[in-house]
């Protein structure tokens, strides 16, 4: 689509979970375009929804969510962060999960990858601000994608289109802010600052309404 717009496009699919390919990926850019390399938006990830108690024997899903969510991310910013450090110039833009606001009943795995990353980019942020490079948090809402489809619950909640979370990234690119989310993640944020119980009790009750994936 870029290119037929008249835009040029290159792609170089990599296992990020494998350290030895990211940096062939990452070397192979560098060369292929020794002009430099702006920007790097982490959006790659791996969602698991399971209760905690169905996850006793399941040690697993949380490395898988750790090794995407997570040590990929962070693989590529730190393959990238040297060049971008010496050419005085980089934004980095993590997509992170509007659970990491609140609670997210079910999600423990995957939302505790995504806080390690917001918790990482803070202090990445702090390091890098001398030498020119930035970073963007976004707390993306329910996005309508296959990813989503097997929770049949999620038909009934509103979600954003892939396009208007494109243009969530879009901002972060073009305006670097610190910070991008939605009114609602805003909110809960709030609520759970002030009142951490109550949205605990209020998270319970739908912990037990809405039940496990048959998966």
């Amino acid at each position: 689509e870029i290119r037929a717009a008249g835009g040029e496009a290159f792609a170089y699919p990599c296992d990020l979970t494998d350290g030895e390919a990211v940096a062939k990926t990452v070397r192979a850019m560098l060369e292929e375009h020794p002009s430099g390399i702006d920007m790097l938006v982490n959006n790659a990830g791996r969602s698991i929804r399971r209760s905690i108690r169905l996850s006793y024997d399941r040690f697993h899903d949380y490395e898988r969510a750790m090794a995407i969510n997570y040590f990929g991310a962070v693989r590529l910013v730190l393959a990238l962060l040297p060049h971008m450090a010496e050419r005085r110039f980089g934004h980095i833009v993590n997509v992170s999960s509007i659970g990491v606001q609140g609670i997210a009943p079910r999600f423990s795995a995957y939302v505790a990858s995504k806080a390690a990353l917001d918790y990482f980019s803070k202090i990445a942020a702090t390091e890098t601000h001398g030498v020119g490079v930035t970073f963007t948090t976004v707390h993306m809402p329910l996005v309508r994608t296959p990813m989503i489809r097997p929770t049949k619950i999620y038909d009934a909640f509103p979600a954003k289109s892939p396009d208007q979370a494109a243009d969530m990234v879009l901002d972060a690119l073009r305006n670097r802010p610190k910070h991008i989310g939605t009114p609602t993640g805003l909110a809960i944020q709030v609520a759970y600052t002030l009142a951490p119980g109550l949205v605990d009790a209020i998270a319970y009750q739908g912990y037990r309404v809405f039940p496990d994936s048959p998966a």
